[in-house]
């Protein structure tokens, strides 16, 4: 049985942040809804409780039920969680003076105290909150302090229940994986031995358990997360895996053909789908952005659905969901209210009646890259900037037509395969060009022009969730712009986004 760290999630926005360091230490970990996590197992080693938009004197503030973990098993209160057990078993939490938000100074630490072993006075942290616990219940004893805040941390005597005011998970708590790995590691007793190695070998062997002699088939994107997918599937069941890769006719320029020779040399068993001409026709005329994703989503379903059917006895449609989508479709405040609708391919496994198979749906974004990099997946592959579903589709911002394609594609070609001479690649997590509904006179030559314009977007993230926008040297834009305009006909202006997320999202549309 695998074992594991809980988190309960409040609603924070670091919460995925918590699971993240907890799993660099190469410890298992699963977050929950604080109001609806599973029966607590022996494989459960120890809970943590995280950060929350509410206040503990909000009358509608989460309310865990804690019957079954405090005083039981190692506990570990952060932010919310810390005035959560203050707040509610005798203390008292006030507003504080002034909001409490930034980096801070651990003036006194307890170095007695097992949760700050190794840990240096004075170490920054990095505090989120309007509220402080002005008083501890009578059991509770101070193992921290800042100079504003007395109550930084605590421990309760005679259980292995710890509390902190400040967020270990964030870069700006400078020893935070120390902490959580003394937690973790010493107080938990985790023996850090889940790696990207162990879950190969657990996944493989869990894959030919429920696959057996089952066919099944995989749609391709020639991303990631369908890639390791497809490989951990081809080695639990072989040959009876089949990918079907569709050309939307918004993919990158000579993507199909690039993509479908990379996975020749895997063993994969792919096949290619040129269904370009059906998109663009269905796409005629449509300008609204989440009116373009359904018909594309719509026309891969029936695509590939069609595909499949050729082979015979299929029983499972395996899908390369990953852990952030799964954490989103069950979080404290419901899916988002916009969930954009090209995650995954929705709709398929209905419609085809079929079995969902998930390989990845434990596993965050870094994480699958790591597990890719141990099946010895080409790095090139691996280092794929993420693309979205309706690629190219949601990149032109009005009507999709195979003209508009062809300018984008070779404008993004020239900015893409830029960022490579440049060795700029990798230091993006995502790249791409936006076609925008606006034109603009410009001159060249002798005459004047009335063309389109376009944005180029770069931004870094680890997850997708934040990102910030890439400071790219001036002489690369200034080249890149230069070479675009001379080249692509039909772009007479090139603009670089400098917006990050939040407020803006990544894509455009």
């Amino acid at each position: 049985m695998q074992e594991k760290i809980l988190i309960l999630d409040f609603g924070s926005q670091y919460t995925q942040l918590i699971g993240r360091r907890v799993r660099e230490l190469n410890i298992y970990c699963e977050i929950y809804p604080y109001n609806n996590y599973p029966k607590i197992d022996e494989s459960v080693k120890g809970v943590i409780l995280s950060g929350s938009p509410f206040s503990v004197r909000d009358e509608n503030a989460p309310k865990p039920d804690l019957s079954k973990i405090k005083g039981k098993l190692p506990l570990l209160g952060v932010c919310y969680g810390a005035q959560y057990m203050a707040h509610y078993f005798g203390g008292e939490v006030l507003p504080s003076d002034s909001r409490e938000y930034g980096r801070a100074n651990l003036g006194f630490i307890d170095q007695e105290n097992e949760l700050f072993k190794k840990m240096t006075l004075g170490t920054q942290v990095w505090m989120s909150h309007g509220d402080t616990i002005e008083r501890l219940p009578e059991n509770y004893k101070i193992i921290a302090s800042t100079a504003d805040v007395k109550n930084a941390a605590y421990k309760i005597e005679g259980e292995t229940t710890y509390a902190i005011q400040f967020h270990p998970e964030v870069y700006h708590t400078t020893e935070g994986k120390q902490l959580l790995q003394n937690f973790a590691v010493d107080i938990c007793g985790c023996k850090q031995d889940w790696t990207p190695k162990s879950f190969i070998e657990t996944t493989v062997a869990e894959l030919k358990a429920k696959l057996g002699d089952d066919k099944v088939v995989l749609g391709l994107s020639g991303g990631v997360d369908s890639t390791v997918a497809g490989v951990l599937l081809h080695q639990a069941i072989g040959k009876n895996l089949t990918c079907i890769f569709v050309d939307n006719g918004l993919l990158r320029k000579n993507e199909f053909e690039s993509v479908l020779d990379s996975y020749k040399d895997m063993g994969l068993n792919v096949i290619g789908v040129d269904a370009k001409q059906k998109f663009w026709d269905d796409l005629k005329g449509i300008t609204d952005p989440e009116g373009k994703r359904k018909i594309i989503g719509r026309d891969f379903i029936e695509v590939f659905d069609e595909e499949a059917h050729k082979i015979k006895e299929v029983k499972w449609l395996a899908q390369g969901t990953i852990y952030p989508d799964v954490i989103e479709s069950v979080s404290v405040n419901g899916p988002s209210a916009t969930i954009k609708s090209h995650h995954n391919v929705g709709g398929l496994p209905e419609k085809m009646n079929l079995k969902v198979v998930e390989p990845l749906n434990l596993l965050f974004k870094d994480e699958v890259r790591r597990v890719g990099k141990a099946l010895n997946i080409k790095p090139e592959l691996l280092g794929r900037h993420p693309f979205p579903g309706p690629g190219l589709g949601i990149r032109i911002l009005s009507d999709v037509t195979p003209e508009k394609v062809r300018i984008l594609q070779e404008a993004d070609a020239i900015f893409i395969n830029g960022l490579r001479e440049w060795n700029l690649y990798d230091d993006v997590w995502q790249a791409g060009v936006m076609l925008l509904p606006v034109q603009s006179v410009g001159v060249m030559g002798d005459e004047r022009t009335y063309e389109n314009v376009v944005a180029l977007r770069a931004v870094m993230s680890t997850d997708g969730m934040t990102a910030d926008w890439v400071h790219l040297p001036y002489e690369f834009l200034a080249k890149i712009s230069n070479e675009i305009i001379n080249k692509v006909r039909g772009i007479n202006r090139v603009v670089y986004d400098i917006s990050s997320k939040p407020p803006a999202t990544i894509e455009w549309e």
